[in-house]
């Protein structure tokens, strides 16, 4: 799961901008036709959530990659590479592609066979009801700086290109944005991702056989121009190419491993990632669809990365931006026009996921809690839709720090609900005690260590400084791994009928 970060300003003129405009509107259309389509399939509410756990594998990894291949992917990646090399794309795309072939290899098939809607069903099956409220209510706020982004994302594109106020856009966005995942639900959010990953993976290709048909790397033939990115990477800059930091200091080289471990691990619990495990039609599907996802997330997540390189062989002097300035310099007023609605996709398909993984988790496993709502779950979980995009929207029009939330959101999925999800998997319960503590103390343990991060500065030496040099995720982790320690000494007995592996309902406990 990941972040938009700002997008580009590519030259269009007034006509292009009505063609735009025109695409545009075709666009939405077909949204909403696509989205009629798939309400026919929900009849009940595990056709709204997990697609009726129906889902073939070119469906399943359609949704996956799309969900994950967002605007940051593309254009934050390439900014990143262009000033830091490789070492500054480590958590994307290189531990995102990871954690998608770890989840396919470790977490894929254990969990499909549990027959869950989400991931808070997990903790109550596996630990019991305290454990499944307790990470509800961890995971859903995650989510909504995760939407307030894409819809921001979008409207400053609307704000851009048509002059529309960005308060404006943002309520249009979500407008949208709502209706077509209100229809369907996952149906409709899965066939539309397909669609979508497919119309922004050929907008990225197009322009990257353009920049790198550049007189100055491949003269015409893009793949010489891709081996000419590496050689004269190398003999210019040849500390981009390494993925490890130059002389790292303890701090640095920490850092560095805690990239790695939030993008590879952190995700693992993430709603998003898991509903379309649940979604897939066999363990198998789920599976294979989680590998072939992360396979070629890394090999098209790799096209904006070397752009990045590119840009710093053909235009040394160039923008922080690189995909947006070499699209503006390489694509004709049709192409580009092309570009923005793959840009667009991009940002829409990850809109529509970021809603309907918390939507799901709110309405199924927290307020079917409430007398006279555990009855209907499709109405109920059509209401958390509305919801959510109702918090998204206020968090987008706060104008805060976004990507900061979200950073923080992604860490607090790791330090409080990997430990849980791996030892319900792969260890042996003895109660939801484990569970409770690992998830209250992995989130106290990083947020005072956090906290203490932010006032460093201000903090005397010794003491704090030695805490700050290792990252905040690491000591959430450790005291999310000795809480679940605890919660087994003071479990002395396993919890009958927990190991089954059999989803208990809300409603039946």
């Amino acid at each position: 799961m990941l972040a938009q970060g700002d997008l580009p300003a590519l030259a269009l003129d007034p006509a292009a901008i009505r063609l735009l405009g025109w695409a545009l509107a075709g666009y939405v259309v077909f949204l909403l036709a696509i989205s009629i389509y798939a309400s026919g399939k929900v009849e009940n509410e595990a056709d709204y959530v997990v697609a009726g756990r129906r889902l073939p594998l070119f469906l399943a990894w359609g949704t996956l990659i799309a969900t994950w291949f967002g605007a940051a992917t593309m254009f934050a990646a390439a900014g990143a590479a262009r000033e830091e090399g490789l070492s500054g794309v480590i958590l994307d795309p290189f531990a995102c592609a990871g954690t998608l072939v770890l989840a396919g290899i470790f977490f894929a098939r254990p969990l499909w066979k549990m027959g869950l809607y989400t991931m808070a069903d997990f903790y109550r099956v596996k630990y019991g009801p305290a454990a499944e409220l307790v990470g509800a209510c961890i995971q859903v706020p995650a989510y909504f700086s995760w939407v307030a982004l894409q819809y921001t994302a979008l409207a400053k594109i609307l704000e851009l290109y048509f002059g529309l106020p960005l308060v404006a856009g943002i309520l249009v966005v979500a407008a949208v944005t709502l209706v077509y995942t209100l229809i369907g639900g996952m149906w409709s959010v899965t066939l539309t991702d397909t669609v979508q990953i497919v119309i922004a993976l050929v907008g990225l290709v197009v322009l990257a056989a353009a920049a790198l048909s550049d007189p100055r790397l491949g003269d015409g033939d893009p793949l010489r121009g891709l081996a000419a990115v590496f050689t004269r990477v190398a003999e210019s800059h040849p500390e981009h190419l390494r993925l490890l930091p130059a002389n790292p200091s303890l701090a640095v080289f920490l850092g560095w491993l805690g990239a790695w471990a939030t993008g590879l691990f952190g995700n693992i619990p993430g709603q998003d990632l898991q509903q379309r495990v649940f979604a897939a039609k066999s363990p198998n599907t789920a599976m294979q669809a989680c590998i072939l996802a992360g396979v070629l997330y890394l090999a098209f997540g790799m096209i904006p990365v070397t752009l990045g390189l590119a840009s710093l062989v053909t235009h040394p002097n160039g923008t922080l931006d690189p995909v947006g300035f070499l699209a503006g310099e390489y694509l004709s007023t049709g192409m580009l026009v092309v570009f923005v609605i793959a840009v667009m996709s991009m940002v829409v398909s990850t809109a529509t996921s970021a809603v309907l993984a918390p939507a799901t988790i709110l309405g199924h496993n927290i307020l079917a809690r409430i007398p006279g709502l555990a009855g209907n779950g499709l109405q109920r979980d059509r209401i958390c839709v509305v919801l959510v995009s109702l918090g998204g929207i206020a968090l987008a029009m706060w104008g805060k720090s976004l990507m900061t939330l979200l950073d923080v959101a992604l860490s607090i999925q790791l330090v409080a609900l990997f430990v849980p999800v791996v030892m319900g998997i792969y260890g042996r319960p003895r109660g939801q005690l484990a569970a409770v503590l690992s998830m209250l103390l992995g989130f106290g343990g990083w947020l005072v260590t956090f906290t203490i991060e932010q006032f460093a500065g201000s903090l005397p030496a010794g003491l704090f400084t030695t805490i700050t040099t290792v990252p905040s995720d690491f000591w959430g982790l450790g005291c999310g791994i000795l809480g679940f320690v605890l919660g087994q000494m003071l479990s002395p007995s396993p919890v009958a009928g927990r190991a089954s592996g059999q989803a208990v309902m809300p409603g039946s406990r």
